[in-house]
């Protein structure tokens, strides 16, 4: 119903932010359905065709024969259902160099995909204008979130092989500690393999070498390890262990994050969080106790159950050929179409579901530029790579998945991606910049 006194509604600060930054996605989103017949590269889903339809149904009709309480269609708990949760630290201690893994099902907890997990934790460590350390470049979806509830996010310091710089990082938290503005850093997130938009897995020994760097901070600094896209590599498993396994990491806040969207059902909204900080993992059940009273109880159980009868592996050896195969066949169409040729670089993922391609240096692949508007005009969609840096630069990258479309699809796509880059010429637009270090 219309306000009949036409006094506008007071809101809080982040009701304000929200009614006035539409988030880039919904833009975006909403470009790709003006143009039918549009092929999209930007959408981060998987493919329906390999949806597991048949192993979900198994999972109902054997819950539906086994728990004849029914108890999974009734309320659960914020944690998580127990049974799911021991299933979790199961699989956490199945790969490779985690065997030793000590966590107790207490130390998990069970959240609506991995973003919930994330906005809660902004949300217990960040206070408006604190400042989050990311990647550089990063999930986009993230930074928008952390916008979104009034936070600063900043890259940390990366090398052109995107590895961490930690003589960089030093010195920034120096200029911080020097400017008062160290105890406004509350929060450092990375995705640890495959990450989103880069594919790109951190090496063990960086892992490390961060964990000894922070046992020496002045401040106790939460972090966080998305590990999204962990299970779908190609050819091997990679091989670092997970911050909760390294010797360095012992006594500091981590938290680990996983998802089932990713790897096997997005529908069902089913993520997971892990951490030897049982406060984190304590407050984080209160929080969401305040927002759903826990996550869908029958599609944990669903999960469950596929876990247990080892479902879940069977499914993840079907389908880690068929991406990887689709990886090929995207990477084959831009290299024969000559995206190469045209000063465009990229490489080859080792997992996920994302290509990261450079275009050269004065090149210009935001939002609204020649080249992005060039692209909806040949019928191919992407994601901006500005979006996936904190600072917005640079702006000659682009993010491309190639998880939705058939094989067909995105050879088509890639003719489409190519004719747009040879339409736009080099220098289409402001010279992009190296991201600057902000203190």
């Amino acid at each position: 119903m219309k306000n009949p006194t036409n006094r506008p509604l007071r809101t809080s600060r982040l009701g304000e932010r929200m009614a006035t930054a539409e988030p880039v996605i919904t833009q975006m989103m909403r470009e790709a359905l003006s143009k039918p017949g549009l092929l999209s590269l930007a959408a981060g889903f998987t493919d329906n065709a390999l949806l597991p339809v048949a192993e979900i149904e198994a999972a109902v009709s054997r819950l539906a024969e086994t728990v004849p309480s029914h108890e999974f269609l009734q309320y659960g708990t914020n944690q998580g259902r127990p049974g799911l949760r021991s299933e979790i630290v199961r699989l956490l201690a199945s790969y490779p160099g985690e065997e030793a893994l000590a966590l107790a099902p207490e130390q998990v907890l069970v959240s609506n995909g991995s973003q919930q997990a994330l906005y809660m934790s902004a949300q217990l460590f960040c206070d408006q204008g604190d400042i989050v350390l990311v990647e550089s470049p990063t999930y986009f979806v993230f930074l928008e979130l952390l916008r979104g509830m009034g936070l600063r996010p900043r890259s940390l310091p990366m090398t052109a092989e995107g590895r961490i710089d930690l003589s960089r990082l030093a010195q920034r938290f120096d200029v911080w500690n020097r400017a008062g503005e160290l105890k406004r850093v509350k929060l450092l997130y990375f995705m640890g393999t495959y990450a989103n938009p880069s594919a790109r897995s951190w090496a063990e020994e960086d892992k490390r070498a961060l964990g000894a760097f922070l046992q020496q901070v002045p401040v106790a600094l939460p972090v966080i390890e998305d590990m999204a896209y962990r299970d779908l590599w190609f050819d091997r498993p990679a091989a670092a262990r997970s911050v909760l396994s390294l010797p360095e990491w012992e006594g500091l806040p981590a938290l680990y994050s996983g998802t089932f969207t990713k790897p096997f059902a997005t529908g069902l909204k089913v993520g997971y969080v892990a951490s030897h900080c049982s406060e984190w993992i304590e407050r984080l059940a209160r929080i969401k106790g305040h927002q759903d009273f826990g996550s869908s109880h029958f599609n944990q159980a669903i999960l469950e159950d596929v876990l247990r009868q080892g479902v879940f592996q069977e499914y993840l050896e079907r389908v880690r050929p068929l991406y990887h195969r689709k990886m090929e066949v995207l990477d084959e169409a831009l290299r024969d179409e000559g995206l190469e040729t045209l000063g465009w670089r990229w490489e080859k993922p080792e997992g996920g579901l994302l290509l990261w391609a450079l275009a050269p240096e004065n090149y210009d692949t935001a939002q609204g530029s020649p080249f992005y508007q060039a692209c909806l005009e040949e019928g191919v969609f992407y994601v901006p790579g500005d979006l996936c840096f904190a600072e917005g630069v640079p702006s000659n990258a682009v993010r491309l998945s190639y998880g939705v479309l058939d094989e067909a699809g995105l050879r088509e796509a890639a003719r489409r991606f190519v004719r747009a880059a040879r339409r736009t010429p080099v220098g289409n637009g402001t010279k992009a910049k190296a991201a600057a270090a902000d203190f």
